[in-house]
C-alpha cells in the first residue's frame, strides 16, 4: 500500500531535524567539556607514567656519562645506477 507525501509530512520532518539539531547542539555544549576534560587527564596519566619510568630508569650520578645507543655505520654505495645522456630532439 503506498502513502502519499503530505505538507504536514514534511513539516513534521523538518521539525524533527531542527529539534535534534539544536538537541544535540545543546547537548554538545553541556557535554563536550566534560568530554575533553575526561581525555586531557587520561592522555596526561599516560604521559606521566611514561615520563616517571623514564626517570627512574635514568637516574644517575652527577657527572657520569653513559651511552645508551651507537648508531650503525651507513654503509654509502657509490654505485647508484648508469649515468644516462640524453640529447634533445627538435
Amino acid at each position: 500500500m503506498l502513502q502519499e507525501a503530505s505538507l504536514t509530512g514534511l513539516f513534521k520532518v523538518l521539525l524533527y531535524i531542527a529539534l535534534f539539531y539544536y538537541g544535540f547542539k545543546i547537548l554538545s555544549r553541556i557535554f563536550a567539556p566534560l568530554l575533553l576534560k575526561y581525555v586531557m587527564k587520561k592522555a596526561e596519566t599516560k604521559f606521566g607514567a611514561g615520563f616517571k619510568s623514564n626517570q627512574q630508569t635514568k637516574s644517575k650520578k652527577e657527572g657520569e656519562i653513559t651511552i645508551e645507543n651507537i648508531p650503525d655505520k651507513k654503509s654509502t654505495n657509490n654505485k647508484v645506477g648508469e649515468y644516462v645522456d640524453y640529447e634533445e630532439v627538435e
